[in-house]
């Protein structure tokens, strides 16, 4: 079994979203710790299975982070799943958790199970709409989020998700000196390794996405570049 708490640097691939072939074996062969599949909009069960097949003819470690139920599948090494800490609605906290116990709870192994703590920073991303985040929060709310990931829910990794937009390093910096034992993820805006070494000063692990889209190059220089931090 793969230590998620030894992972510095990990790439997000939307199932939704095409990829070629060369791009995904760069993206699979560049070093990076682990591959998260994961997106907010238009994640099926069929292009789960697609993207999770053409991962698997390589060595790295892949990770589904589950959208929705309907989508999940056998085969990945671990399932991260989230609950937004900062929605107004109930449901993403604790809502259609409930309902996929109810489901799944017999079935699920919880080796291979982390619960994700989310807190997303940008109102106008995807994940902010969907989830009726208030992403409008000061930094003392933000810490105070981390705080309840970590002292009252134990939860092993605490996100914060600019997607879309790169974040305010003294948050990171701010949140990271809150927490003692939960990992702290950042993930949103990282195009280049300047940024990439920028923010894992602070957080644990770096999530890269959006930037595999746009240029590819970029995205697999900031492996090495948190690698050396």
């Amino acid at each position: 079994m793969y230590d998620v708490r030894k992972w510095r640097h990990v790439f997000k691939l939307d199932p939704n979203k095409a990829i070629s072939d060369e791009a995904l074996e760069r993206v699979c062969e560049s070093g990076t710790d682990a591959v998260i599949v994961g997106g907010t909009d238009g994640v099926t069960l069929e292009n789960v299975l697609e993207l999770m097949a053409r991962i698997r003819r390589f060595s790295v470690p892949c990770v589904l982070e589950i959208a929705n139920v309907e989508a999940v599948t056998p085969g990945f090494d671990f399932y991260f799943i989230p609950t937004v800490l900062n929605s107004r609605q109930t449901k993403w906290m604790m809502g259609l958790h409930h309902e996929a116990m109810k489901q799944f709870g017999e079935l699920m192994n919880w080796d291979e199970i982390l619960m994700e703590g989310y807190c997303i920073l940008n109102p106008e991303c995807k994940a902010a709409v969907l989830t009726e985040a208030n992403a409008d929060l000061a930094d003392e709310d933000v810490v105070a989020y981390a705080r309840i990931a970590e002292n009252m829910y134990k939860l092993p990794i605490f996100y914060l998700e600019y997607s879309g937009t790169y974040g305010n390093v003294q948050t990171v910096q701010q949140v990271k000196q809150a927490l003692n034992h939960t990992q702290l993820f950042y993930g949103g805006g990282i195009e280049t390794p300047e940024q990439a070494k920028e923010m894992s000063q602070y957080a644990d692990t770096i999530v890269v996405g959006n930037a595999v889209y746009r240029d590819l190059s970029r995205a697999i220089a900031t492996v090495q570049a948190v690698k050396v931090v």
